[in-house]
């Protein structure tokens, strides 16, 4: 088993994460960090964090990246089989963890994981 080890930064990243109601981009997150580490600290921070099941990766309609808090993961078992909706208009990518789309596949496929985005105008937008 590797060893957990927890940085200020490590920690700092996993609340901001954590206390957000949407997926943050690395953008964002290095913005809300500021001085406390680089961007390639911020990228091996965020790849240790999904490696231990605290986070997991969306990658919205644009290519963006972003990262958002895991539920019920843990580092032997990885899961997000839910939906993800991105804001055409406020950019933001919220999980949407009681929307679970039915797949049915060919024979002889299996699937191990999938990643759904589904692209609109969210409820804080619609009224704007």
């Amino acid at each position: 088993m590797k060893q957990v080890r927890n940085t200020q930064a490590k920690t700092e990243i996993l609340n901001l994460i954590n206390a957000s109601e949407t997926a943050l981009s690395h953008y964002t997150i290095q913005e809300k960090v500021g001085d406390l580490c680089n961007r390639v600290t911020i990228y091996r921070i965020l790849d240790r964090l999904e490696e231990e099941g605290k986070i997991h990766k969306i990658v919205n309609v644009n290519g963006v990246v972003n990262y958002a808090k895991c539920s019920q993961c843990k580092e032997e078992s990885h899961s997000h089989d839910h939906v993800h909706f991105n804001c055409e208009k406020c950019l933001s990518v919220i999980c949407l963890e009681n929307v679970v789309p039915k797949i049915s596949l060919s024979d002889h496929f299996v699937a191990h994981t999938y990643n759904f985005v589904i692209s609109g105008i969210c409820p804080k937008c619609c009224g704007s």
